[in-house]
């Protein structure tokens, strides 16, 4: 089992509360001041907002417009500034349209407890200084970093549950950022390699 850090610093956690995501008071304060999403992602007109829908039995993500209309992450002419997106009242949250160069890693059902499992753990420990968000569930983790356009990828291995894009699919973004990670985009080119 991997030790669970401040998201601010970086240290041990020594409090007795289970979802406890910071050292202390002070760092959680901190951590809510700085800005957490890249400016490569804000900078970009690839936003959208998304709705809980009912398919079949689950509850999906259905990206829809400033307006509450159905967007896709194929139609630009659907999307947003990031500005115009967070102002929004409409649907639930943010969701963000790969691509330009932009992609994204999604390590599903990889917290449990609040501790990262070990697969997904040796992933992050290949990853370069980039920005990595908890998911929407809280049990899952994306990678966002600069990749090649090109066709994602579905690995489903035991407990492993992995996929990454990088055009053509759109990804629920929470602000929520993990272990204090930085507010900027690495080549995650190598770690892509290294997981197929």
């Amino acid at each position: 089992m991997t030790k669970r850090l401040c998201e601010y610093c970086g240290e041990s956690i020594n409090l007795l509360r289970a979802g406890a995501r910071f050292c202390s008071t002070k760092h959680r304060v901190y951590a809510s001041r700085k800005p957490v999403l890249p400016v490569e992602m804000t900078n970009k007109v690839r936003w959208m907002r998304w709705k809980p829908v009912r398919r079949g039995g689950r509850v999906t993500k259905m990206p829809i417009t400033i307006e509450g209309k159905q967007a896709s992450s194929t139609n630009a002419a659907t999307w947003c500034s990031y500005q115009e997106a967070r102002l929004s009242a409409q649907g639930t949250g943010l969701g963000f349209a790969l691509g330009e160069g932009i992609g994204c890693i999604d390590l599903d059902h990889c917290i449990i407890d609040g501790v990262v499992a070990d697969w997904a753990s040796a992933i992050l420990d290949s990853c370069p200084p980039t920005y990595i968000e908890v998911s929407q569930s809280g049990e899952g983790l994306h990678i966002f970093g600069l990749l090649p356009e090109g066709s994602g990828r579905n690995i489903r291995s035991g407990e492993k549950a992995i996929e990454f894009y990088s055009a053509g699919r759109y990804i629920a973004v929470t602000g929520n950022s993990f272990e204090g990670s930085p507010a900027r985009l690495a080549d995650l080119s190598g770690v892509v390699a290294s997981v197929v």
